[in-house]
Formats: structure tokens, sequence, C-alpha cells
């Protein structure tokens, strides 16, 4: 049975990977490097600030150290900070769904950005109040496809007083990703995963349990089937 949602948010909730795109081109740029658009989404989705910065040296053959580390994820922080202090626009359908399914459902975030940004766009967009627990990069060490956010966010939404009773399992609980590391990471966690393909094509989230263009082909029986 279905009983909680646990959401990715860049590219899944807020259109905020042309932003980091962008961003991360920034940041190649100030050691001399270039990303390409094709890269970053292949390589760099669904990575947090400091797996973008560790991946990006280490596909250049270069070490990082933790202060040069800290110091471009602080430059992309406060730059990202800048850029969305209006908000960003949600991804189409995901104000809807999510709407729709904490009707029924305790929702809870798992994303690679940090705690403010993922608080300062859900309450742009009026969806904060619908969201029981986040769990972002504030909260965690590793990076997707390491599950550890997952797992926050799941011990998060067993924390909550309708799971009491009858604790909450992981495979009672629905990812939402639209990246393929994500998937991975949703997994191993435990968690059984909607893949949404427009940020990457299809046959890359073949691993995916269940695989949707974009939220107004996602009908509601589809996921209770996914939890006979």
């Amino acid at each position: 049975m279905l009983r909680a949602l646990i959401f990715d948010f860049d590219g899944v909730i807020v259109d905020s990977e042309p932003v980091i795109l962008r961003l991360a081109q920034e940041m190649a740029a100030l050691e001399g490097w270039t990303l390409t658009e094709e890269d970053y989404y292949r390589h760099y989705l669904a990575l947090d600030d400091r797996g973008l910065v560790e991946r990006l040296y280490s596909s250049h053959g270069q070490t990082i150290s933790l202060e040069r580390r800290a110091e471009l994820v602080e430059w992309k922080a406060r730059r990202y900070q800048e850029i969305i202090r209006k908000g960003l626009p949600p991804i189409s359908g995901a104000k809807e769904f999510v709407t729709r399914m904490a009707q029924d459902y305790p929702l809870a975030i798992a994303s690679g950005s940090l705690r403010p940004e993922v608080e300062a766009l859900l309450a742009a967009i009026r969806l904060r109040e619908n969201f029981s627990v986040l769990a972002t990069a504030d909260d965690c060490q590793r990076s997707k496809p390491d599950p550890e956010v997952y797992l926050a966010a799941l011990a998060g939404l067993k924390a909550l007083p309708q799971f009491h009773l009858r604790p909450l399992q992981p495979a009672e609980c629905l990812a939402i990703e639209d990246a393929p590391l994500g998937v991975v990471a949703a997994q191993a966690a435990g968690l059984k995963c909607l893949a949404l393909t427009h940020s990457r094509r299809r046959e890359e989230l073949e691993h995916a349990d269940l695989i949707v263009a974009r939220f107004a082909d996602l009908k509601v029986r589809d996921l209770r089937n996914l939890f006979p």
C-alpha cells in the first residue's frame, strides 16, 4: 500500500535546472574549463553543490582542497540566492499534483539543494504547507546517488504521528525523480521510484519503477498499482 511520497526538488517541483546549469558553467569558467549542457545533464544532474564541485574537478583530472571546495560552494549558493530572490516557476503540473496528493498522503522533499533555497522556492509557489518533511543538503554528508538524503526524508516521515502505531516502511513510499542518479539513490533507500523524462531521455531512466513524460500523464491508479 502506498502511504507516503518523497519528491526530488530541482527539475521535479521547480524549473531550476537551467539556472543551476548556468551557474555550473560559470563555476567551470572560473577554473578555466568548459562545461557543456549535455555534460551537465548527463553527469551532474542530481548532485548537490559539493558533489558538483568535486565532479567538476575530477572530470578534469584534478583534486580539490576542502578549502577551495567550500569557497566554490559558497560562491554558487550566493549567486543562486540572488537569482531566485523572486522565485522560479514550477514544473508544469507539479503544483496540481502536489496539492492533490497532499490530500491523501504525507509528502516529503529529498533534495541536494540547501534548505533555505528549498524553503524560499516552495514558499514562492505556495506549496510549502503541503510538505511535512524537508531533507536537504544541510542534513547530509553524501550526495545522490548515495541514498542518505532519501533515508533522512524517510526518517522524518516515520516520526510523524500517523505512523506511530503502524511504522512506515520504505517499500510503502514512492520517490519522484528526474535524474538517473536520483533513481539509483531512491531505490537504494528501498523506495519505489517514478521518473519524469523532461530532464533526461526515457532510455536513461529505464531502471525506474514507472516512467512518465510529465505530471499531466500520470494517473493516481498507476501509482497505486505499484503498491499491491
